[in-house]
């Protein structure tokens, strides 16, 4: 009986828990995303706390830094960005213009071949489909606007969170204390388990995949940027920041890059290169990036992590982004710790509490011919 009871008592809170979250979603953001810096420079504060700093000034010391690396790469970054979309715009009718060139011919071959009809269907389903993909585009805008992405909360996350990530950086050992200690004192040792595995899950994504996009914006923005593709700095960092998502950064950024090429060069050997960047990047990436900075024993299969992105998202906005991939831990970690109860247990045993294993197949029946 007392099981059942702090089962629903567990039950009952994480019900309140997730009730909470769903209220209180619209004004989370920058409170999640400081927790999510917070936890992301804790080890920093750590290493500097052994090397005889308070936990105050170590906390100083690494916001001062990250500011002052973020102010370096806003002075440095903005002025070349400012430029190259500049440029692009100015040439962008060039570009359109190169564009309806290259592709009247292919189109009015396809025309010619075509009855009448069937040419006007196109004609109309081709009208259909730009009214649907401005109204989706209106609706993507309108959403941007007045949901996680509004004015308010732009300017949230920009002054309120560094306060509340330097807060919680300064006491996240006093927390994480204040937490075990709330923790039922028969199942302590269990629940403290799970929770080193799930921050070895979380550390070994968040703060590998982290390092991992870095290096893959600087290689591709550098690459895109020898290559001289218009734009090539801000789609080599886009590329870079969104490879958190597997695949969808150098996917993307791929297709982007080569889109631009095309239209901006009129031989296909800066083309060739462009692909070239993308491919040497995905190459470097499963090679050697993910392996040394991620590792495999992760437990976070990429399939996984897509479906929490997008169920995160969806249900929550941004906020359900930042939560996904924790979440996605949390679930992957007890998932593996009940499975490991089950095989454990009479239910998968059977009453003796003797392992019974299957028996073998039959033998495969001998081929006719």
């Amino acid at each position: 009986m007392a099981g059942g009871r702090q089962l629903r008592f567990w039950l009952i809170g994480l019900v309140v828990f997730v009730a909470a979250l769903w209220v209180l979603r619209e004004v989370l953001l920058p409170f999640v995303a400081g927790m999510a810096i917070a936890y992301f420079l804790d080890p920093v504060a750590d290493r500097l706390q052994k090397w005889g700093l308070s936990r105050l000034m170590a906390t100083v010391v690494v916001t001062a830094g990250i500011v002052a690396v973020l102010v370096a790469a806003l002075l440095l970054l903005v002025p070349l960005l400012q430029a190259q979309v500049t440029s692009f715009l100015v040439r962008l009718p060039g570009y359109i213009d190169m564009l309806r060139e290259a592709a009247e011919p292919i189109i009015q071959m396809g025309v010619e071949r075509l009855p009448p009809d069937q040419v006007e269907t196109l004609r109309e389903q081709a009208s259909g489909f730009i009214g649907n993909a401005l109204a989706f585009v209106g609706t993507v805008l309108k959403g941007l606007l007045s949901g996680g992405f509004a004015l308010l909360n732009l300017l949230s996350l920009v002054f309120i969170t560094p306060v509340v990530a330097f807060y919680q950086l300064r006491d996240w050992d006093r927390m994480v204390a204040k937490v075990d200690s709330w923790l039922p004192r028969e199942h302590a040792d269990t629940i403290r388990a799970q929770f080193r595995e799930i921050d070895q899950t979380l550390a070994g994504f968040i703060r590998g995949q982290a390092s991992v996009c870095l290096v893959l914006g600087a290689f591709y923005a550098i690459g895109l940027s020898v290559v001289g593709l218009d734009l090539g700095l801000l789609v080599g960092l886009g590329a870079g920041i969104i490879s958190f998502i597997p695949y969808l950064g150098t996917i993307s950024g791929f297709v982007v890059g080569i889109g631009l090429a095309l239209a901006q060069f009129d031989t296909y050997t800066p083309v060739a290169l462009v692909a070239g960047v993308f491919v040497a990047g995905q190459m470097i990436e499963g090679n050697f990036l993910t392996p040394k900075l991620v590792g495999d024993r992760i437990g976070l299969h990429p399939v996984w992590v897509i479906f929490a992105l997008l169920a995160g998202g969806a249900l929550f906005g941004f906020v359900g982004i930042l939560l996904a991939v924790p979440v996605a831990a949390v679930v992957g970690v007890l998932a593996r710790f009940f499975l490991g109860q089950y095989l454990k247990s009479p239910y998968f045993q059977g009453r003796g509490g003797k392992r019974r294993d299957l028996p073998p197949p039959p033998p495969a029946a001998p081929d006719a011919t």
